[in-house]
């Protein structure tokens, strides 16, 4: 069964069993995959799916934050809710022995040197990260480690003299 048919089904028994939150929040992410197919006139493979998801628990993050600034805890908290219901559709989350891991592979994999690699080296990353972590997050830890890479590379290059003064 694909992932979108596994929505409708979802979607289809909270409807019956009157859960109200994960009815509703099942019916705008429906809503997403449905828009997204009609633009594209095709039906969705899983990963498009997933896509689709991972985009829609993005915006409930930062509506959660932007709840949280306001001093509305109550929507913040039923943000929270929704993403909950999401992730139990989006793959498993990577961890961050994992997440370091694949940024050290994409480092490695697209020859990146200094932080003007980062668009590079997110390109490679981010098929596969998408709904596994946040983007924000692994745009962090890659300029974190290109730039620790960018200053190996300053500090062996050593500065022995040469210069004027």
């Amino acid at each position: 069964m694909s992932l979108r048919d596994r929505l409708h089904d979802e979607m289809t028994a909270a409807t019956r069993s009157g859960d109200a939150l994960r009815r509703d929040t099942l019916r705008m992410a429906w809503s997403a995959v449905y828009n997204a197919e009609k633009r594209d006139r095709t039906t969705l493979t899983d990963e498009q799916t997933v896509a689709v998801l991972a985009r829609e628990v993005k915006t409930r993050r930062e509506s959660v934050e932007a709840y949280r600034l306001g001093g509305r805890e109550d929507l913040a908290a039923k943000e929270e809710a929704e993403i909950a219901i999401l992730s139990g559709f989006l793959p498993e989350a990577l961890g961050e022995d994992e997440l370091a891991a694949l940024v050290a592979e994409a480092i490695a994999a697209t020859g990146a040197t200094s932080a003007r690699d980062l668009g590079r080296v997110m390109g490679w990353l981010s098929p596969r990260t998408r709904g596994r972590a946040d983007g924000k997050v692994v745009s962090g830890l890659v300029a974190a480690a290109l730039a620790r890479a960018d200053l190996a590379a300053h500090d062996a290059g050593g500065h022995e003299g040469g210069g004027p003064g």
